[in-house]
């Protein structure tokens, strides 16, 4: 059996994918960014390339591109998943608890906290919605980049509400692995056992092309210090807004270099995603 076979033949989870169907669903009018061309994923196309490698769950995570809060095209992918898939969605600070739980009701696992795409402070405004999601066991699901480490960490450290950290916190490859912010990331495995983090995303930090060599000391630094247990793999399918195409396959592949030990990888692949989206009250 060839390398990428016997990755296909494993149980996988990925916790990083998107729905882009602006037939079906049309874009916000006040979006800056709509998805086009190949990073069009349609609910169709998505079931194919999961069937294809033999991913059995999935998360779905809202992209701010093309939608914002409009979960549409999210809701109605959960719907159709037989409870195979969990979502994140995006949400305004001010959403009631009896909504946030219909949403829970519905597979959504969690809000996304997207930083780069607003000003500093923006996620002020919302810790009533930090609350709300502690309250019903649901994930904070946020992205950062660089030292916008600081300002998640203030979020984080001032709630009970469970964290997943998106794209190995996209640090800063140029200020070197001995940087302020990259060891503070590093500092927050220790303060928060319940945080956990995707190895996923290398494209949204280190230069093409793949394999995205520069990337490779971060993962194994955040793997030493979150431990495979709190390691979660996802593709970040259909990779939007990135300078040249990548493939799935090519991701996936990726992941088996990454993480050569069956173990650790049963922990990254499914272990870790299957206790944090699939647990009871989720």
């Amino acid at each position: 059996m060839d390398h990428i076979a016997a990755l296909v033949a494993e149980p996988k989870i990925d916790t990083h994918l998107h729905v882009t169907d602006p037939a079906r669903f049309p874009y916000q009018a006040d979006s800056t960014y709509n998805p086009t061309g190949q990073e069009i994923g349609t609910l169709d196309y998505l079931r194919t390339v999961l069937a294809a490698y033999g991913v059995e769950k999935a998360l779905l995570v809202q992209p701010t591109s093309g939608y914002a809060e409009d979960n549409a095209a999210l809701l109605d992918a959960l719907a159709q998943s037989g409870g195979q898939w969990r979502g994140i969605a995006v949400l305004p600070p001010d959403i009631s608890f009896d909504d946030l739980k219909a949403l829970q009701a519905q597979g959504v696992a969690g809000a996304a906290f997207q930083m780069p795409a607003h000003p500093p402070g923006h996620y002020c405004a919302y810790a009533g919605l930090i609350e709300k999601l502690a309250a019903l066991d649901m994930v904070l699901d946020i992205q950062f980049e660089g030292e916008g480490v600081f300002e998640a960490m203030s979020l984080i450290e001032a709630s009970d509400v469970r964290v997943v950290i998106d794209h190995c916190g996209r640090p800063d490859l140029p200020a070197g692995l001995d940087g302020f912010a990259f060891r503070a990331l590093l500092c927050l495995a220790e303060r928060e056992a319940e945080t956990t983090i995707k190895l996923s995303g290398l494209h949204k930090f280190a230069p093409f092309p793949w394999p995205f060599e520069a990337a490779h000391p971060v993962v194994a630094d955040l793997l030493r210090a979150f431990g495979p247990g709190r390691c979660m793999w996802g593709s970040d399918w259909p990779f939007l807004r990135l300078p040249e195409r990548l493939d799935f396959g090519a991701v996936l592949a990726l992941a088996g270099r990454l993480f050569p030990d069956p173990a650790m990888r049963a922990e990254i692949f499914h272990g870790t995603a299957e206790r944090v989206f699939w647990r009871a009250g989720v």
